[in-house]
């Protein structure tokens, strides 16, 4: 078991890189000080903490920070080793998993980015959209050889984590910009996954409520989005 005596948080309700530590530490059952940050008014600590991105968020175990949400959550996992394990402890599953936990923040970052830059054509949804579908085959042959997963008798690990706070704010998104991004008739496994993970109590607990979501990333939209052309 690690040492639990200094354990802080440092983030924002909306991200989603956030999330992956929160439900990390509460899938491990772990006690922790959450703090709230202001992105637009940092605080010290967490520039001193995190001096070269200033990102949340930033993990602080007794004293020393750990910033990035995969080291973060990894660094969790190896230092209180009571189960549940997020990651597979065969060395395979384990590489595996950091594969498609890799490739789906690249997903991520790719719409991000364009929906972001007010540039989302039908060639470059089209390209996010290729890209799921090698997710949705491989993975039906590679790892999900009996469906989605069910949660009723097991934990969230690493990969489920990372998948849900990639994809949970995909109706969101729809809702934001009149765009389909994730429908069961072209991906019934992802969808099904997705959908078995929003029904984990822990997951229930921890995501902002959806009419929250939208009227934070409308705001957000209206602050960074470039303005339309006359």
């Amino acid at each position: 078991m690690g040492e639990e005596s200094s354990i802080k948080l440092y983030g924002m309700w909306a991200s989603p890189f956030v999330l992956r530590p929160k439900l990390a530490l509460k899938i491990k059952g772990i006690e922790y000080e959450y703090i709230e940050e202001d992105l637009a008014n940092k605080s010290e600590l967490l520039l001193q903490y995190n001096p070269l991105y200033k990102q949340v968020p930033v993990f602080v175990h007794n004293g020393l920070p750990i910033v990035e949400s995969f080291v973060i959550v990894e660094y969790i996992d190896e230092t209180w080793t009571d189960p549940p394990h997020l990651l597979p402890k065969d060395p395979y599953l384990r590489a595996k998993h950091r594969f498609w936990v890799a490739y789906f923040e690249q997903v991520l970052l790719f719409l991000g980015k364009t929906l972001t830059e007010g540039k989302a054509n039908e060639e470059q949804l089209n390209e996010y959209l290729k890209k799921l579908d090698v997710a949705e085959e491989l993975l039906t042959k590679e790892m999900f050889l009996n469906g989605a997963p069910s949660f009723q008798d097991m934990k969230l690990g690493y990969l489920d984590i990372v998948f849900y706070s990639c994809f949970d704010m995909s109706d969101v998104l729809e809702d934001c910009f009149g765009i389909k991004l994730l429908t069961s008739e072209r991906y019934p496994l992802l969808t099904s996954w997705l959908n078995a993970l929003r029904e984990v109590p822990e997951v229930k607990e921890l995501t902002p409520p959806k009419p929250k979501m939208l009227q934070h990333l409308q705001v957000v939209l209206q602050k960074y989005l470039p303005p339309k052309q006359a």
